[in-house]
């Protein structure tokens, strides 16, 4: 019944020293009390023996420091306290856009660009509890692979199951960023984000890269852009005449200024990744950047419990009335 007992009025507590004054009050009273007969021996009344009478007409006594205590107990007014807590979590909705060029196939990351993108894509996934989450992927056009969705298992089959050549050749940036924003334009989340990879440069599609930045930041979409892989030339697979896979490092290029000036332009941030382990912090950090809102409130109910005290008190005080006038009565 107190568990989680709590005093609305704990100062009150440093009343119980009154029990210290009291017993020091009773020392001196027993020590100066005198026998109303003197007798020079105890030999006529057959020794000093300890009955229960004797041991009654000590219990008012007892019953008052119990009295005394149950009342102050009673005054720093205990209580229990119930609380219910409410959580409101915000998600996040947030579009994958991922490259699946054939240039995605460049080893220079293991086991390849496109492999490593959907390994520490999963991870990302399943990380984010709260959020909705869309994947689209564009080469030389560009599809929606998964609508935004919080079912995490059919996100991250969907993401297993993404190949390069499931669209035509090509690079077409701009067109996935506004298929992406498409995507998002329509959602009443509080913060709306897309994650754009790429390791190259936008040869493809009718929508311009910068024009898809200038669409997203109108909807409120933060872009954070990923330039994968590395400048310069980077190892690919060639298929010889007999079907056997050869690696070729062949020139490579990615469009920096403009994976930046999209960041830019809609709030979001440039990553660079030139390895597995660079591409994984990118996506630890952002997220760490898109942290999902939570609000707490929290409703407490107090339940006052002195009475069971009071009355306990109340109740001695009875018993003590009556010892006083029955067993316990004392006679001058």
């Amino acid at each position: 019944m107190f568990d989680y007992i709590h005093f609305a009025y704990p100062s009150r507590l440093w009343l119980l020293l009154l029990l210290v004054g009291l017993a020091v009050w009773y020392f001196f009273k027993i020590k100066n009390s005198h026998a109303t007969i003197k007798v020079s021996n105890l030999s006529d009344f057959g020794g000093r023996r300890i009955t229960l009478r004797t041991v009654v007409a000590f219990l008012p006594n007892v019953l008052n420091f119990f009295i005394v205590a149950l009342i102050v107990v009673a005054l720093a007014r205990p209580q229990t306290i119930t609380g219910n807590e409410k959580v409101t979590k915000e998600g996040i909705d947030v579009i994958l856009a991922t490259d699946i060029s054939g240039s995605m196939l460049a080893a220079d990351l293991k086991p390849n660009r496109l492999e490593a993108a959907k390994q520490v894509a999963c991870d990302f996934i399943s990380a984010r509890e709260n959020d909705r989450m869309g994947i689209v992927l564009f080469g030389s056009e560009s599809f929606t692979q998964c609508p935004l969705t919080s079912d995490k298992s059919t996100l991250l089959t969907l993401m297993s199951n993404v190949k390069q050549g499931m669209v035509n050749d090509g690079t077409a940036i701009g067109l996935g960023l506004a298929n992406s924003v498409a995507r998002l334009k329509d959602s009443d989340a509080k913060s709306k984000v897309v994650i754009l990879l790429t390791d190259g440069e936008n040869n493809s599609g009718e929508v311009a890269p910068l024009m898809a930045a200038d669409i997203a930041a109108a909807f409120g979409v933060r872009v954070y852009t990923i330039g994968v892989g590395r400048n310069g030339t980077a190892p690919f697979p060639v298929q010889d005449v007999f079907g056997h896979i050869s690696y070729q490092n062949q020139e490579v290029h990615i469009d920096e200024n403009t994976l930046k000036q999209i960041a830019k332009t809609t709030g979001g941030k440039y990553f660079r990744a030139t390895n597995n382990n660079t591409l994984k912090e990118v996506y630890q950090e952002i997220d760490q950047l898109e942290k999902t809102k939570m609000q707490t409130m929290t409703t407490t109910q107090t339940h006052d419990k002195f009475l069971p005290f009071l009355l306990v008190a109340i109740g001695l005080i009875l018993i003590n009335i009556l010892l006083k006038f029955t067993v316990a009565r004392i006679i001058p």
